[in-house]
Formats: C-alpha cells, sequence, structure tokens
C-alpha cells in the first residue's frame, strides 16, 4: 500500500473513531477492529466477509456484532450500502465523491471517480419522488478477468454466477 493510500486509510479510521465516539459509542476492540479492517479495504465487503477477515484477529468477535456495528456506522453517516439487497448489502467507508465498477460476474466492485458523472443533473422527475439525499453511479459490466476466464471457457455462459472475494 501506498503511503498516500495508508494516509487515507488513516484519515478514515480516526474519522470514524471521532465521530462514533461524539455520538457516545464505545469503542471497544472489537469495533475497533471492525473500523480499521472497513477503512482498511477497497473491496466493499459485506458483513459475513468484514466478520471473517475481523476474525482471524479477533476470534471472539460474533457476526452479530459486526451486522449491529456496520448499521451503527450507517447510522452515523460513516458508510454508505450499494448493490442489490439480495445479494448481501456491501458497506464503503470512502464517503470521497466516486463511483461504482460492479462485476456481474464475479462480483468485484471497484472506486472510480469522474467529474463529469458528479456533475450530473439529477432529473426533476426524480426530485418530486421526494429529497434526494445522495446520488452515484454503479456500472455494472463484466471484468477483465473474467473476460479472460470466459475466453478460456467458452462453455462459461451464466453472467450472474457471483463468487466472493478474497
Amino acid at each position: 500500500m501506498s503511503n498516500k493510500a495508508q494516509e487515507k486509510v488513516e484519515q478514515r479510521l480516526e474519522h470514524i473513531k471521532t465521530v462514533a465516539k461524539q455520538a457516545g459509542v464505545k469503542l471497544t476492540h472489537q469495533r475497533l477492529e471492525i473500523f480499521r479492517e472497513l477503512a482498511a479495504t477497497t473491496a466493499h465487503p459485506d458483513a459475513d466477509t468484514l466478520f471473517r477477515s475481523v476474525q482471524h484477529r479477533v476470534p471472539t468477535v460474533s457476526v452479530d456484532t459486526v451486522y449491529r456495528t456496520l448499521w451503527m456506522l450507517h447510522d452515523l453517516g460513516l458508510v454508505t450500502t450499494l448493490g442489490p439487497e439480495r445479494d448481501g448489502i456491501r458497506f464503503d467507508a470512502n464517503l470521497d465523491p466516486h463511483h461504482h465498477y460492479v462485476c456481474v460476474r464475479c462480483g468485484l466492485v471497484a472506486d472510480f471517480e469522474s467529474a463529469a458523472l458528479d456533475a450530473l443533473h439529477v432529473p426533476d422527475a426524480v426530485k418530486q419522488l421526494g429529497s434526494i439525499a445522495d446520488a452515484h453511479i454503479e456500472v455494472r459490466g463484466v471484468c477483465t478477468s473474467c473476460q479472460a476466464a470466459r475466453a478460456d471457457d467458452p462453455s462459461s455462459t451464466r453472467p450472474h454466477d457471483f463468487k466472493e472475494q478474497p
């Protein structure tokens, strides 16, 4: 990880800790490890993936603690959710303006930035539905790794075979 990326992770972690503490949230060892894991990843993990990652360092953490911590962070505005609910909600600690590329084959989620997309006007028809808290673009396709794998295995035709990311 580059120094700049490490600094960004530390900034995210400090921001999470500061806001949580100001909200009266007790900063337990388990919560801090969940915060740390979430701030350090760009994989947009779902709660179960995050649980397995944290469990390596904190064997006593429960999946329930991870879920409750993620929803607490969501309620505090410290993470956003993305992706279809049927496949498990994924969490993102990067609150800077950005968009997502989602591979419909393997489930890879990657951030990308675009000033042009940031400047898109939300149509009045959407505003008539209610207030708008946030808008971002989720681009879906087949990632280069899956395209290469598919070229090697032409019998693979199901585009929605999601697999868990390491």
